[in-house]
């Protein structure tokens, strides 16, 4: 798309969010790496090197999945991938740009995300549903109960014993000389309080995934949101939303677009901006890299 393309659409948001009576933020994976948290290459090399010499994975997401021999390996494994994907910040301002925009509307956020970016980025936490789970949360992995429970601390403290310290601004560093454990102190393995059984990240993999209380007072949140805002002039604003789960947040649009009079749909992707037939009319796709659109807006 040429920029004088670019600048046509581009104003086609900038009127569409001047004339909404509400926004709702769609975001999925798409977002966090135009912030600069990518899951392979130079980040992956520099906090994931040994593991990827000794397992010859090539990126994050699949040392995740990795059937380690133990569970202080597993954990030595997940403090380093929870720390830098949750309690880093992103290194670029992409989420406080997509603040700006919509921070003086009446606005909600729908994101499939786990890595907390939004609130750190200054987005109110009453208008977040993490529908997938936080990065910052253990459950029981049986589940035995329906509760979960912050883990900074203990993540904190993994990385710590693997030969790690943390800047005054939380980035991890691995001092000059030191060659990282990779495993953990078996005390440090989370258990959990009631059952015994060990922890696991609160992330939706299968039916074991914890909807604590906080989940559902978010999704109560925004089915009320919806309902208030249905008749009104509202702006369907999905950035970097894929295919892996497209029914959250992307086929929800669609059909809310198409079924609500006044309602529009953007959609920033790199290289997956589209709309359906039904929609087109009411509907702006922007290819590119988020960041650089919503500098642009």
């Amino acid at each position: 798309m040429g920029a004088v393309s670019v600048r046509h659409f581009v104003e086609k948001v900038k009127e569409g969010l001047e004339n909404a009576d509400a926004v709702v933020v769609g975001a999925g994976a798409g977002l966090s790496a135009s912030a600069g948290f990518a899951y392979t290459g130079e980040r992956f090399d520099k906090y994931f090197h040994d593991f990827a010499e000794k397992y010859h994975f090539k990126d994050m997401y699949s040392g995740g999945f990795h059937p380690y021999d133990t569970l202080e390996e597993y954990w030595a494994y997940w403090s380093r991938y929870i720390y830098i994907n949750r309690y880093m910040d992103a290194p670029k301002p992409v989420y406080h740009r997509l603040y700006d925009l919509v921070k003086d509307k009446d606005y909600f956020v729908l994101t499939t995300n786990v890595d907390h970016c939004f609130q750190k980025a200054g987005f109110d936490k009453r208008r977040l549903f993490y529908t997938q789970g936080d990065y910052g949360l253990f459950q029981c992995g049986r589940p035995c109960h329906q509760r979960t429970y912050d883990n900074g601390n203990s993540i904190r403290e993994m990385v710590e014993t693997q030969g790690y310290v943390t800047d005054t601004d939380g980035t991890l560093i691995l001092p000059e000389g030191i060659c990282p454990k990779m495993t953990v102190p078996s005390g440090l393995v989370p258990h959990c309080p009631k059952c015994g059984e060990p922890m696991c990240m609160n992330l939706r993999a299968d039916h074991t995934f914890v909807e604590d209380d906080g989940w559902h007072l978010a999704s109560g949140r925004y089915a009320e949101f919806l309902r208030r805002h249905q008749n009104g002039k509202v702006m369907f604003l999905e950035a970097g939303v894929g295919f892996n789960t497209p029914t959250i947040v992307k086929y929800s649009f669609w059909r809310m677009t198409h079924e609500w009079k006044d309602a529009v749909y953007v959609c920033l992707n790199y290289g997956e901006a589209y709309a359906p037939d039904e929609i087109k009319k009411k509907s702006v796709c922007i290819n590119g890299d988020i960041g650089e659109i919503l500098y642009q807006l």
